[in-house]
C-alpha cells in the first residue's frame, strides 16, 4: 500500500471509527495496558465490519534498540497465518485441474517417504495440510528452527521416514509443520513456480497486498519492519530475526495490517478481489472451510462453543449462537500474530505484534470480538493476565528447582568421568550432536544447528542439562544418558525441563546413538 492509498485509507477510519462496535479511545486504551501487562514492546492491531476499515493503528516500539514508532504499516512476520495462502494456493490448483485434495503425495513427490509403508502409500495432499499425520507435536522442527541450519528441502523429504508416528494414521490432530513444507514442493512441481514466486504473483499481487512479501528475505525496504524481542532469563530482549526460508510454505510471509484486512476482505467477498478478479471457484473456498479434523471443546467454553476443528489452512469453530469464526495464530522467535473473521458478520480482527506471548493478542481479540457479540466486558486482559502471571511463575519454579539441583550437584562425586560420555552421538533425522570436555567443563554443540550450542551441566549420575547459551530459547533440557555394562554411555535422550518451551523445540523426538 503506497502512502497516499494509506492517508485516504486514515481519512477512511477516522470518519467511520465512530461506528465502530468498541470505542476506539478504549481499544487504544486495552492496546497500551496490554503492552505493559505483558511486557510486549509493539503491537499493532486492525479491525474490518461491512467491507470497512474501522480501525488500524500501531502501539508501542517496533524495536527497543531503536525506539521507533510501530504502526499500522509496520511489517509483521505472520508465521503460521501463512498456512491459509498454502491452502489457498493448492485450491487454485484444484480448480485449474492440476490437484485433487485426495490424490496421494507420492503422485506429484514420488520419493515422499513415512516411517509406516501403508501410510506412505495412502497420504494424501488433505493430509498434508489437517495435522492428522499421526507424528507428534512439531515433529522434525528442529530441521528448520532454529535458524543457521543446513537442512534443505530435500533434507526434509528424506529424512521424514525416520520420525515415528506417536498415534495411528488420521485418528488424532498433531500439529505439524513439515507437512506444510512438502505441501509447498507439491505446488511448486505443479506450477513451476517457487512457492514464493507463486504466493506472490498469484496471490499477493492480485490481492492487493502490495506490501506484503512471501519471506522476510523478500523484503528490500526493511525501514519500517519489526525487531523481535522475547523474554530471557526474566527479561524482555531484542533478538535476531529467526527463520529458515525452507519452511516458508509453513510460516513465512511478512505483512501488516492494511495487507491482512484486505486478505481478510478478499476471503469474506467471496474469493474476489477489489477489481472483480475471481482467484478461487466457491466451491474451493468453501472446501478449504469445512470441519476435516475434529478437536474437543471444553465443558465450560467462552463462547458457549459446539464444535472447534481445522479446516485446510485454518481452525473453525462457532461462537455465540452459531456464527462461524474462521482463525488462526503464528508464532515465531520473537512474535506472534492472529488472524480471525467471523463471514456472517462481515467481521475480522488482526493482532501483530513483536514478542512470544499469545495472551497478549488473545486479550485485544477476545474483548473485540466480545463487543460485536454483544457480551458484557469480560476483563479479558486480567483474566489472561493472571493466567500468563501464573504460568511464568509456574514455570520458573521447575526451572529454579531444576539449577538448584545443579549446584548441589557440584559436591557430588559421583558422577560419570568424561570418558564415559565424552564423544559424538547420532540421530538418524537430526544428525550428530558433539560432547566434549575442556578439563573443567562440558559443553555440547549440534553439527547441522549451529546455534544449538551450550553448557552441560551435571544433574544426577545418568542426566545431565543442556543450557543453551542462546538464553532466547528458553529451551533447554535434560540429557538422560544410557550406559553399557562397562559404564559407557551408548545413548542420550531429550526432554524439555520445563513446559514453557516451544513445541518447535522437539528435542523429545530425537533418539541418539553414540558413534565415536
Amino acid at each position: 500500500m503506497n502512502i497516499k492509498n494509506y492517508l485516504a485509507l486514515l481519512l477512511l477510519v477516522t470518519c467511520i471509527s465512530l461506528n465502530a462496535q468498541i470505542e476506539e479511545q478504549k481499544l487504544d486504551t486495552l492496546i497500551e495496558q496490554t503492552l505493559s501487562t505483558f511486557e510486549v514492546p509493539g503491537i499493532s492491531v486492525g479491525i474490518l465490519k461491512d467491507g470497512k476499515i474501522v480501525y488500524a493503528k500501531g502501539k508501542g516500539v517496533r524495536s527497543l534498540t531503536s525506539n521507533k514508532d510501530m504502526n499500522a504499516t509496520t511489517l509483521v512476520g505472520i508465521a503460521s497465518n501463512s498456512k491459509g495462502f498454502t491452502c489457498v494456493a493448492l485450491a487454485m490448483m484444484v480448480d485449474e485441474g492440476k490437484l485433487n485434495w485426495d490424490d496421494t503425495v507420492r503422485k506429484y513427490i514420488p520419493e515422499f517417504q513415512l516411517h509406516d509403508a501403508w501410510v506412505t502409500k495412502h497420504f494424501t495432499i488433505r493430509d498434508l495440510v489437517t495435522h492428522r499425520s499421526g507424528l507428534g507435536l512439531g515433529a522434525g522442527d528442529l530441521m528448520f528452527f532454529p535458524e543457521n541450519n543446513s537442512f534443505s528441502t530435500e533434507d526434509i523429504l528424506a529424512n521424514l521416514k525416520y520420525l515415528e508416528p506417536e498415534s495411528s494414521f488420521r485418528s488424532a490432530f498433531e500439529y505439524n509443520n513439515n507437512m506444510y513444507i512438502v505441501a509447498g514442493e507439491v505446488l511448486k512441481r505443479l506450477s513451476g513456480l517457487s512457492w514464493e514466486e507463486f504466493i506472490e504473483t498469484r496471490i499477493l499481487k492480485p490481492v492487493g497486498m502490495s506490501s506484503s512479501k512471501a519471506s522476510y528475505n523478500r523484503v528490500t525496504d526493511k525501514s519500517n519492519i519489526i525487531e523481535a524481542h522475547t523474554m530471557a532469563d526474566g527479561k524482555v530482549i531484542q533478538i535476531p530475526h529467526d527463520w529458515s526460508d525452507t519452511a516458508n510454505p509453513a510460516g513465512g510471509i511478512v505483512s501488516n495490517i492494511p495487507d491482512m484486512l484486505t486478505w481478510a476482505k478478499f476471503l469474506m467477498d467471496g474469493a474476489v478481489t477489489a477489481e472483480g478478479e475471481r482467484l478461487l471457484s466457491e466451491k474451493q473456498l468453501n472446501e478449504l472451510w469445512q470441519l476435516q479434523m475434529p478437536l474437543k471443546v471444553s465443558a465450560n467454553d467462552s463462547y458457549g462453543s459446539n464444535f472447534r476443528g481445522y479446516g485446510l489452512g485454518w481452525f473453525l469453530t462457532d461462537v455465540k449462537g452459531g456464527h462461524k469464526q474462521v482463525y488462526h495464530t503464528g508464532g515465531l522467535l520473537g512474535t506472534v500474530t492472529q488472524f480471525t473473521m467471523i463471514p456472517d458478520m462481515n467481521l475480522a480482527i488482526v493482532v501483530l505484534t513483536n514478542q512470544m506471548n499469545g495472551s497478549a493478542f488473545n486479550s485485544i481479540t477476545n474483548t473485540i470480538k466480545d463487543s460485536y457479540l454483544g457480551y458484557d466486558d469480560r476483563n479479558w486482559l486480567k483474566r489472561l493476565g493472571d493466567s500468563n502471571t501464573n504460568f511464568i511463575t509456574y514455570n520458573d519454579s521447575i526451572k529454579t528447582a531444576v539449577y538448584d539441583e545443579v549446584k548441589l550437584a557440584k559436591t557430588n562425586k559421583a558422577f560419570p568421568k568424561p570418558e564415559q560420555i565424552v564423544g559424538t552421538y547420532t540421530d538418524d533425522w537430526f544428525g550428530d550432536i558433539r560432547i566434549s570436555h575442556n578439563g573443567n567443563s562440558y559443553s555440547i554443540s549440534s553439527k547441522r544447528s549451529k546455534t544449538l550450542i551450550g553448557e552441560l551441566l551435571p544433574y544426577n549420575y545418568s542426566s545431565f542439562i543442556a543450557k543453551w547459551n542462546n538464553r532466547s530459547y528458553d529451551a533447554d533440557v535434560f540429557v538422560n544418558f544410557t550406559f553399557d555394562e562397562t559404564g559407557k554411555a551408548i545413548g542420550a535422550r531429550m526432554k524439555p525441563i520445563a513446559p514453557i518451551t516451544d513445541f518447535s523445540f522437539d528435542f523429545e523426538d530425537l533418539e541418539f546413538k553414540r558413534t565415536k
